[in-house]
Protein backbone atom coordinates (compact mmCIF):
# COMPACT_ATOMS: atom_id res chain seq x y z
CA UNK A 1 0.00 0.00 0.00
CA UNK A 2 1.42 3.56 -0.76
CA UNK A 3 -0.07 6.98 -0.72
CA UNK A 4 -0.15 9.78 -2.88
CA UNK A 5 1.92 12.90 -1.81
CA UNK A 6 0.13 16.54 -2.29
CA UNK A 7 3.83 17.84 -1.89
CA UNK A 8 5.39 18.84 -4.73
CA UNK A 9 9.07 17.00 -3.83
CA UNK A 10 12.28 18.36 -5.84
CA UNK A 11 13.39 16.61 -8.21
CA UNK A 12 17.06 16.83 -6.76
CA UNK A 13 18.71 17.67 -3.40
CA UNK A 14 22.56 17.88 -2.51
CA UNK A 15 24.19 18.41 0.80
CA UNK A 16 27.86 19.19 1.20
CA UNK A 17 30.27 17.84 4.02
CA UNK A 18 33.42 19.04 5.02
CA UNK A 19 36.37 16.17 4.94
CA UNK A 20 39.12 16.11 7.19
CA UNK A 21 41.85 17.22 5.04
CA UNK A 22 39.76 20.22 4.23
CA UNK A 23 38.08 18.61 0.85
CA UNK A 24 34.04 19.32 0.55
CA UNK A 25 32.26 16.48 -1.06
CA UNK A 26 28.35 17.14 -2.21
CA UNK A 27 26.16 13.82 -2.07
CA UNK A 28 23.73 14.85 -4.93
CA UNK A 29 20.43 12.74 -4.59
CA UNK A 30 17.74 12.11 -7.66
CA UNK A 31 14.63 10.74 -8.18
CA UNK A 32 13.26 8.33 -10.62
CA UNK A 33 10.49 6.35 -11.31
CA UNK A 34 11.65 2.64 -9.53
CA UNK A 35 10.57 0.16 -12.13
CA UNK A 36 11.42 -2.69 -10.38
CA UNK A 37 14.66 -1.51 -9.50
CA UNK A 38 16.71 -0.91 -6.25
CA UNK A 39 15.39 1.39 -3.97
CA UNK A 40 18.49 3.06 -4.04
CA UNK A 41 21.61 2.94 -6.06
CA UNK A 42 24.61 4.90 -5.16
CA UNK A 43 28.19 5.69 -7.22
CA UNK A 44 31.30 7.01 -6.13
CA UNK A 45 34.09 8.06 -8.55
CA UNK A 46 36.77 4.86 -8.05
CA UNK A 47 35.39 3.45 -4.84
CA UNK A 48 33.03 1.40 -4.84
CA UNK A 49 33.73 0.05 -1.31
CA UNK A 50 32.36 3.63 -0.23
CA UNK A 51 29.00 3.16 -2.91
CA UNK A 52 28.15 0.26 -1.17
CA UNK A 53 28.89 1.78 2.07
CA UNK A 54 26.22 4.74 1.21
CA UNK A 55 23.78 2.28 0.22
CA UNK A 56 23.96 0.75 3.45
CA UNK A 57 23.90 3.60 5.68
CA UNK A 58 20.69 5.07 3.37
CA UNK A 59 18.88 1.92 3.57
CA UNK A 60 19.57 1.54 7.56
CA UNK A 61 18.76 5.50 8.17
CA UNK A 62 15.03 4.88 6.77
CA UNK A 63 14.66 1.80 9.23
CA UNK A 64 12.78 4.79 11.70
CA UNK A 65 10.79 6.02 9.00
CA UNK A 66 7.07 5.26 9.64
CA UNK A 67 5.80 4.93 5.88
CA UNK A 68 8.27 4.25 3.19
CA UNK A 69 6.82 5.05 -0.35
CA UNK A 70 8.61 2.76 -2.59
CA UNK A 71 7.44 3.90 -5.99
CA UNK A 72 10.92 5.59 -6.56
CA UNK A 73 14.44 4.71 -7.05
CA UNK A 74 17.09 7.60 -5.29
CA UNK A 75 19.99 7.71 -7.04
CA UNK A 76 22.94 9.21 -4.91
CA UNK A 77 26.64 10.06 -5.80
CA UNK A 78 29.14 11.92 -4.95
CA UNK A 79 31.65 14.39 -7.16
CA UNK A 80 34.85 12.85 -5.63
CA UNK A 81 35.87 10.04 -3.30
CA UNK A 82 36.32 10.35 0.32
CA UNK A 83 39.86 8.87 2.05
CA UNK A 84 38.90 5.39 3.13
CA UNK A 85 37.90 5.30 6.97
CA UNK A 86 36.22 8.62 6.72
CA UNK A 87 32.66 8.66 7.71
CA UNK A 88 31.68 12.25 8.49
CA UNK A 89 29.92 12.37 4.78
CA UNK A 90 27.26 9.65 6.16
CA UNK A 91 25.02 12.33 7.40
CA UNK A 92 25.27 14.13 4.33
CA UNK A 93 24.15 11.23 2.44
CA UNK A 94 21.00 10.43 4.75
CA UNK A 95 19.75 14.43 4.65
CA UNK A 96 20.28 13.89 0.83
CA UNK A 97 18.05 10.73 0.67
CA UNK A 98 15.47 12.35 2.72
CA UNK A 99 15.41 16.16 1.33
CA UNK A 100 14.80 14.26 -2.47
CA UNK A 101 11.82 12.56 -0.67
CA UNK A 102 9.95 15.76 1.36
CA UNK A 103 10.89 14.10 4.40
CA UNK A 104 13.43 17.07 5.58
CA UNK A 105 12.98 20.56 4.21
CA UNK A 106 15.91 22.54 4.84
CA UNK A 107 16.02 26.52 5.55
CA UNK A 108 15.50 28.56 2.64
CA UNK A 109 14.76 25.03 0.42
CA UNK A 110 11.27 25.08 -1.00
CA UNK A 111 9.27 22.23 -2.21
CA UNK A 112 9.31 22.07 -5.91
CA UNK A 113 12.69 23.45 -5.99
CA UNK A 114 14.50 22.31 -9.19
CA UNK A 115 17.73 21.65 -5.96
CA UNK A 116 17.47 21.69 -2.35
CA UNK A 117 21.11 22.55 -0.33
CA UNK A 118 22.07 21.95 2.83
CA UNK A 119 25.14 21.20 4.71
CA UNK A 120 26.11 18.81 6.92
CA UNK A 121 28.28 15.75 8.94
CA UNK A 122 28.06 13.22 10.95
CA UNK A 123 28.87 8.96 10.91
CA UNK A 124 27.35 6.14 13.06
CA UNK A 125 27.02 2.41 13.57
CA UNK A 126 23.77 2.75 14.74
CA UNK A 127 21.98 4.49 11.71
CA UNK A 128 19.00 1.83 12.54
CA UNK A 129 18.17 3.16 15.91
CA UNK A 130 18.33 6.80 14.20
CA UNK A 131 21.41 8.02 16.31
CA UNK A 132 24.62 9.86 14.99
CA UNK A 133 28.31 10.58 16.39
CA UNK A 134 29.77 14.06 16.10
CA UNK A 135 26.81 15.56 13.84
CA UNK A 136 26.21 18.87 13.08
CA UNK A 137 23.86 20.29 10.24
CA UNK A 138 24.38 23.43 8.93
CA UNK A 139 25.36 25.43 12.66
CA UNK A 140 23.41 22.99 14.73
CA UNK A 141 24.56 19.65 16.33
CA UNK A 142 22.34 17.20 16.61
CA UNK A 143 22.35 13.44 18.22
CA UNK A 144 20.12 11.72 16.53
CA UNK A 145 17.58 11.84 13.65
CA UNK A 146 14.85 13.04 15.43
CA UNK A 147 15.92 16.21 16.00
CA UNK A 148 15.50 17.02 12.56
CA UNK A 149 12.37 17.61 13.25
CA UNK A 150 11.91 18.09 16.01
CA UNK A 151 11.33 14.82 17.97
CA UNK A 152 12.25 12.33 20.56
CA UNK A 153 14.88 9.78 19.77
CA UNK A 154 13.82 7.06 17.95
CA UNK A 155 15.89 4.87 19.42
CA UNK A 156 13.22 4.41 21.85
CA UNK A 157 10.59 3.41 19.87
CA UNK A 158 13.07 -0.49 18.11
CA UNK A 159 12.87 -3.28 20.09
CA UNK A 160 16.14 -4.95 19.64
CA UNK A 161 16.76 -8.62 20.56
CA UNK A 162 20.14 -11.02 19.49
CA UNK A 163 19.58 -15.04 19.94
CA UNK A 164 22.79 -17.23 19.33
CA UNK A 165 23.48 -20.65 16.74
CA UNK A 166 25.86 -22.88 17.02
CA UNK A 167 28.32 -21.77 14.10
CA UNK A 168 30.32 -24.83 12.94
CA UNK A 169 32.93 -24.91 10.56
CA UNK A 170 34.81 -27.86 12.01
CA UNK A 171 37.69 -26.14 13.38
CA UNK A 172 39.44 -23.32 15.88
CA UNK A 173 36.92 -20.78 14.25
CA UNK A 174 33.24 -22.82 16.25
CA UNK A 175 31.71 -20.42 17.72
CA UNK A 176 28.01 -19.45 19.22
CA UNK A 177 27.22 -16.56 16.60
CA UNK A 178 24.64 -14.10 17.27
CA UNK A 179 21.86 -12.55 14.82
CA UNK A 180 20.32 -9.49 16.22
CA UNK A 181 16.62 -8.12 15.24
CA UNK A 182 15.95 -4.32 15.16
CA UNK A 183 12.03 -3.80 14.63
CA UNK A 184 10.23 -0.10 14.33
CA UNK A 185 6.65 -0.39 14.20
CA UNK A 186 4.89 1.53 10.98
CA UNK A 187 1.62 2.32 10.04
CA UNK A 188 0.03 -1.03 8.63
CA UNK A 189 0.28 -1.87 5.41
CA UNK A 190 2.87 1.22 5.29
CA UNK A 191 5.79 -0.37 3.29
CA UNK A 192 4.58 -2.03 0.15
CA UNK A 193 5.27 -5.65 0.31
CA UNK A 194 6.86 -7.53 3.81
CA UNK A 195 10.14 -8.32 2.30
CA UNK A 196 10.46 -5.26 1.20
CA UNK A 197 10.53 -3.24 4.92
CA UNK A 198 13.38 -6.20 5.97
CA UNK A 199 17.42 -5.28 5.19
CA UNK A 200 20.17 -6.84 6.41
CA UNK A 201 23.49 -5.27 5.92
CA UNK A 202 26.27 -6.62 5.64
CA UNK A 203 24.93 -10.46 3.46
CA UNK A 204 25.25 -10.88 -0.11
CA UNK A 205 22.22 -10.99 -2.17
CA UNK A 206 21.12 -14.21 -1.64
CA UNK A 207 21.66 -14.11 2.34
CA UNK A 208 19.67 -10.87 2.25
CA UNK A 209 16.36 -12.99 0.29
CA UNK A 210 17.09 -15.80 2.54
CA UNK A 211 16.55 -13.54 5.60
CA UNK A 212 13.38 -11.89 4.09
CA UNK A 213 11.58 -14.83 3.23
CA UNK A 214 12.27 -16.31 6.52
CA UNK A 215 10.97 -13.95 8.42
CA UNK A 216 8.30 -13.06 5.77
CA UNK A 217 7.17 -16.97 5.92
CA UNK A 218 7.77 -17.11 10.44
CA UNK A 219 5.57 -14.17 10.43
CA UNK A 220 2.24 -15.23 8.10
CA UNK A 221 2.34 -17.75 10.93
CA UNK A 222 1.38 -15.34 13.26
CA UNK A 223 -1.68 -14.85 11.80
CA UNK A 224 -1.13 -10.71 12.47
CA UNK A 225 2.41 -10.65 12.20
CA UNK A 226 2.57 -8.94 8.47
CA UNK A 227 2.52 -5.23 7.42
CA UNK A 228 3.34 -3.65 10.63
CA UNK A 229 7.09 -3.52 11.31
CA UNK A 230 10.02 -2.03 9.66
CA UNK A 231 13.06 -4.30 10.23
CA UNK A 232 16.83 -4.69 9.89
CA UNK A 233 18.42 -8.03 10.84
CA UNK A 234 22.57 -7.59 11.26
CA UNK A 235 24.81 -10.92 12.20
CA UNK A 236 28.09 -10.90 14.59
CA UNK A 237 29.50 -12.84 11.70
CA UNK A 238 27.89 -12.31 8.26
CA UNK A 239 30.02 -14.90 6.45
CA UNK A 240 28.77 -18.63 6.78
CA UNK A 241 26.57 -21.02 4.66
CA UNK A 242 23.93 -22.76 4.80
CA UNK A 243 20.59 -21.90 6.06
CA UNK A 244 20.80 -22.87 10.53
CA UNK A 245 20.55 -20.03 11.83
CA UNK A 246 17.08 -19.56 10.77
CA UNK A 247 15.44 -20.46 13.81
CA UNK A 248 17.39 -18.50 15.90
CA UNK A 249 16.66 -15.38 13.66
CA UNK A 250 12.65 -16.35 13.74
CA UNK A 251 13.19 -16.17 18.05
CA UNK A 252 15.10 -13.19 17.90
CA UNK A 253 12.30 -11.30 15.83
CA UNK A 254 9.51 -13.29 17.72
CA UNK A 255 10.90 -12.01 21.05
CA UNK A 256 11.64 -8.25 19.26
CA UNK A 257 7.87 -8.66 18.77
CA UNK A 258 6.48 -9.00 22.12
CA UNK A 259 5.50 -12.53 21.01
CA UNK A 260 8.19 -15.12 23.27
CA UNK A 261 9.12 -14.82 26.86
CA UNK A 262 12.51 -13.28 27.35
CA UNK A 263 14.92 -15.95 29.02
CA UNK A 264 17.17 -14.78 31.86
CA UNK A 265 20.34 -15.28 29.41
CA UNK A 266 20.87 -16.14 25.58
CA UNK A 267 18.06 -17.84 23.96
CA UNK A 268 20.70 -20.15 21.80
CA UNK A 269 18.50 -21.85 18.96
CA UNK A 270 19.08 -24.11 15.44
CA UNK A 271 17.13 -25.16 13.30
CA UNK A 272 15.50 -24.58 9.55
CA UNK A 273 12.43 -24.98 8.01
CA UNK A 274 11.35 -25.18 4.33
CA UNK A 275 7.38 -24.09 5.62
CA UNK A 276 8.25 -21.14 8.01
CA UNK A 277 4.25 -20.21 6.74
CA UNK A 278 3.06 -23.20 8.47
CA UNK A 279 5.64 -22.44 11.54
CA UNK A 280 7.14 -25.84 11.03
CA UNK A 281 10.78 -26.64 12.18
CA UNK A 282 13.47 -28.97 10.51
CA UNK A 283 16.66 -30.69 11.35
CA UNK A 284 20.00 -29.30 9.98
CA UNK A 285 23.14 -30.94 9.42
CA UNK A 286 26.07 -31.29 11.74
CA UNK A 287 24.03 -32.41 14.89
CA UNK A 288 26.74 -33.73 17.13
CA UNK A 289 29.12 -31.42 16.74
CA UNK A 290 26.83 -28.31 17.43
CA UNK A 291 25.48 -30.05 20.21
CA UNK A 292 29.15 -30.55 21.87
CA UNK A 293 29.53 -26.78 20.98
CA UNK A 294 26.04 -26.17 22.75
CA UNK A 295 27.12 -28.31 25.84
CA UNK A 296 30.49 -26.32 25.75
CA UNK A 297 29.21 -22.59 25.66
CA UNK A 298 25.58 -23.36 27.47
CA UNK A 299 25.71 -20.63 30.79
CA UNK A 300 23.23 -19.55 33.62
CA UNK A 301 19.54 -18.87 32.06
CA UNK A 302 20.30 -19.70 28.36
CA UNK A 303 17.07 -21.32 27.05
CA UNK A 304 18.35 -23.49 23.81
CA UNK A 305 16.15 -24.48 21.26
CA UNK A 306 16.39 -27.63 18.84
CA UNK A 307 15.07 -29.51 15.99
CA UNK A 308 12.33 -31.92 17.19
CA UNK A 309 13.59 -34.34 15.40
CA UNK A 310 17.01 -34.11 17.47
CA UNK A 311 14.68 -35.26 20.66
CA UNK A 312 16.13 -39.26 20.68
CA UNK A 313 19.13 -38.60 19.24
CA UNK A 314 20.56 -36.37 22.32
CA UNK A 315 23.27 -37.54 23.62
CA UNK A 316 22.99 -39.53 27.32
CA UNK A 317 23.16 -36.46 30.01
CA UNK A 318 22.68 -33.98 27.82
CA UNK A 319 19.45 -32.02 29.15
CA UNK A 320 20.96 -32.49 32.82
CA UNK A 321 24.60 -31.23 31.72
CA UNK A 322 22.81 -28.53 30.25
CA UNK A 323 20.36 -28.09 33.77
CA UNK A 324 23.73 -28.39 35.83
CA UNK A 325 25.10 -25.51 34.15
CA UNK A 326 21.50 -23.33 34.49
CA UNK A 327 20.53 -23.94 31.04
CA UNK A 328 17.31 -25.31 29.32
CA UNK A 329 16.67 -27.50 26.39
CA UNK A 330 13.66 -28.14 24.44
CA UNK A 331 13.50 -29.99 21.05
CA UNK A 332 10.69 -28.41 19.48
CA UNK A 333 8.26 -29.18 16.04
CA UNK A 334 6.87 -25.47 15.19
CA UNK A 335 7.23 -22.01 16.64
CA UNK A 336 4.52 -20.76 18.96
CA UNK A 337 4.65 -23.63 21.01
CA UNK A 338 7.40 -23.60 22.92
Amino acid sequence: MTTLSMIDLPRNAACRCLLADGRTVTVTASRRPRANRADVKCSVPNAPAIAERMQQVVRLARHTETRLDSRDQVVLSMDLAPDAGQRHWELAAVLADRMVRGLYPPQGGAPGAGTVLACAQGWSDRWHLGQVNDATVGDTAIGHLGALSGHADPASAVSSVRAWFPLHSGGINDALAWVEVSVFAIEEGAGGGEEETIAAPGLDLAGQQDVRHTLAGARHFDGRGLGRWRTVVQFGQPRFHGGSYQLALVMADRLARGREFVPRGRLIATGMSSAWHAGVVETVEGREPKLALIAGLAGPGDRVLLPGAWQDALPPGFAAALGQAGASVACIDRIGMI
